[in-house]
């Protein structure tokens, strides 16, 4: 008679950690949350979500799922969605899954994919240990060639 009726209970947003423009830190950030650079980090940061803002530099290697840049970054960049505003100064390699870049924005690295995770096959396994026609007649292991990416400037 007196009883609340059942509300479905909403999921708690945690605020994000922020490092204020007037912040300098050295040393490494972890969250399992949304992590805002205004100021200038020395060290690596781990984190589900970075944003970092026009201001905000960060020296270090940054692993996360989404990186948005609008300031700078001196180290490499793993993350599964990559965002360079056009205001973004990058320096060192970018990996990603899904990458997206303003016209303006300054990169000077490299641009590598993500590998997608596959289980070891077993026929993958045999054929490793197969040497190659080349191998077998003179001892020596075959060259390939490795790939090339030209960019523009």
């Amino acid at each position: 008679m007196f009883s609340k009726p059942n509300k479905p209970m909403q999921m708690m947003r945690a605020s994000p950690s922020i490092i204020g423009a007037n912040c300098s830190l050295a040393g490494d950030i972890v969250s399992d949350g949304e992590v805002h650079v205004d100021g200038k980090v020395v060290g690596d940061v781990r984190c589900v979500t970075l944003v970092i803002g026009e201001g905000g530099g960060i020296t270090g290697e940054i692993n996360a799922e989404t990186v948005r840049v609008l300031g700078a970054v001196t180290g490499q960049i793993t993350a599964r969605s990559v965002e360079l505003a056009k205001t973004a100064r990058i320096m060192g390699d970018i990996t990603h899954d899904s990458l997206a870049v303003e016209a303006g924005a300054y990169v000077e690295g490299r641009f590598n994919r993500l590998q997608p995770e596959r289980p070891a096959i077993e026929a993958d396994k045999a054929l490793a240990k197969v040497p190659s026609k080349t191998e077998a007649q003179t001892g020596e292991e075959e060259k390939q060639p490795g790939n090339v990416v030209m960019l523009g400037n």
